[in-house]
């Protein structure tokens, strides 16, 4: 099963370590996934640039509107996305648990991914019938 764990970490933290520290940090979370990826455990993952690049959208008074930047307010700001393939949670809590950037004060929020394959199946079915009458 997959699982999206949603790295976060608290950008002045970061910031405030020196350049060896940050390098060493890199490489030891680099060496971990590596380590993931050997062992049939990585699906993918991206890192994310600065929250202040990130662009909100939503729904107001019938149109889309946007805000510069994220949406919460918070210390914490997600830096990154990982898939993970794991049994079930208590093996992705044990697989994250061993993540060496909560070493360095970073979070992860793991979440199962949700299977949308049969709605979507069923949903292209019902717009064929629509298609067809």
């Amino acid at each position: 099963m997959k699982y999206i764990c949603l790295g976060y970490m608290e950008k002045g933290k970061f910031e405030g370590m020196s350049e060896g520290e940050q390098h060493a940090m890199f490489e030891t979370c680099f060496e971990y996934d590596d380590y993931l990826r050997a062992n049939g455990h990585w699906a993918g993952g991206e890192a994310l640039q600065p929250p202040e690049t990130a662009l909100t959208l939503y729904w107001k008074n019938g149109k889309i509107a946007t805000t510069d930047g994220p949406y919460a307010e918070t210390k914490e700001q997600l830096g990154g996305i990982l898939v993970l393939e794991a049994r079930d949670m208590n093996h992705a809590v044990q697989l994250m648990a061993q993540h060496p950037a909560l070493k360095y004060g970073s979070i992860f929020e793991i979440r199962p991914a949700a299977d949308l394959n049969e709605m979507m199946k069923a949903s292209e079915q019902r717009r064929r019938q629509n298609i067809a009458r």
